[in-house]
């Protein structure tokens, strides 16, 4: 019998469902604590000490068909998981970053039991929510890794060696102080909730935080990380090589950041409703994807390729040479 494998693009296509499915999670998640649903199952894994599984009321539906649709993330990880390994070529920076996705999801299980179980306690909420934005990352680079060849098109599991030189060291600092920036930005946006409205259920704890204060810093952290990004489009538009490189996800990038900044604002001056506030939540989830793709574009250099793997690829080029 034939043994089952995958070629890449078939497998790049696996991991575009397993990022499409967590990026889900993260509203369909959001859409539980909006809907004052986070207790609609009050035990865990147990829905509660009667049956498994109860959609009687109209916040335990909401809360078990979150949880239910965990089990679909987890059947599109692991088959990313098995995938990696029937890939043809094989490939192990891909089996790494799907057993990532494992070990992510295994995690938000963990965590949500917490969350239920300390009844919705904010800093676990906003643990939920930030491993939420690692697993989105996780499974982008697995994407973007998997689409990965070297410049003479054989597989490899190095970034390509052109990478070292078709951006200037100024853009691709740049684009990591704006990546760093853009995650602290989303990290400030989780105390923001922690500390307003739609907890997940009337009597759940808030950070004993001011709702305008926490907003302002987390307001200043966005302005930062969008200054940061309009001074690497600046930088990058007076390098052909980077601006070449990078122009697309810079302007993307720009584009959902600034996107977001309006929702901020708009939703805070009109009473934090529900709605906008999943709209921020789709944003924030589609802020680090394009955070990660910026990073992979222009934030790695020489530091992100290691010396062996340099030395690999210059070997193999010296190799077809001869």
């Amino acid at each position: 019998m034939k043994r089952l494998s995958f070629t890449p693009e078939r497998y790049t296509r696996i991991a575009v469902v397993a990022l499409v499915l967590l990026c889900i999670i993260v509203v369909t998640g959001a859409a539980v604590r909006l809907t004052g649903s986070g207790l609609g199952c009050e035990d865990w894994p147990r829905c509660n000490e009667e049956r498994f599984v109860d959609v009687s009321t109209g916040h335990g539906a909401i809360e078990q068909v979150n949880r239910l649709f965990t089990g679909l993330v987890a059947a599109g990880v692991i088959l990313a998981v098995l995938a990696a390994h029937r890939r043809t070529p094989r490939r192990r920076d891909l089996v790494l970053l799907a057993w990532g996705l494992v070990a992510g999801v295994i995690g938000q299980i963990v965590l949500g039991g917490i969350v239920v179980l300390t009844d919705l306690h904010p800093l676990a909420n906003q643990g939920h929510f930030l491993l939420s934005m690692i697993l989105v990352s996780n499974a982008t680079w697995l994407v973007l890794r998997s689409r990965h060849t070297d410049e003479d098109g054989a597989e490899s599991g190095s970034p390509r060696l052109s990478s070292t030189r078709d951006t200037s060291s100024a853009v691709r600092r740049l684009s990591r102080a704006t990546v760093v920036l853009g995650v602290m930005a989303i990290t400030t946006g989780t105390v923001v909730t922690g500390s307003g409205p739609h907890a997940g259920d009337e009597t759940a704890r808030r950070f004993d935080l001011g709702i305008s204060s926490i907003s302002r810093v987390h307001g200043i952290t966005v302005i930062a990380a969008l200054v940061a990004l309009l001074a690497t489009i600046n930088v990058a538009r007076r390098d052909r090589r980077s601006w070449t490189r990078g122009a697309g996800v810079l302007e993307a990038t720009i584009a959902v950041g600034v996107l977001q900044g309006i929702v901020g604002y708009v939703q805070y001056f009109n009473g934090i409703p529900a709605g906008l506030v999943a709209v921020h939540v789709l944003g924030a989830t589609g802020f680090m994807i394009v955070l990660t793709v910026l990073w992979w574009t222009l934030g790695r250099g020489p530091m992100s390729t290691g010396s062996s793997d340099v030395q690999t690829v210059v070997d193999n080029r010296a190799t077809v040479a001869r």
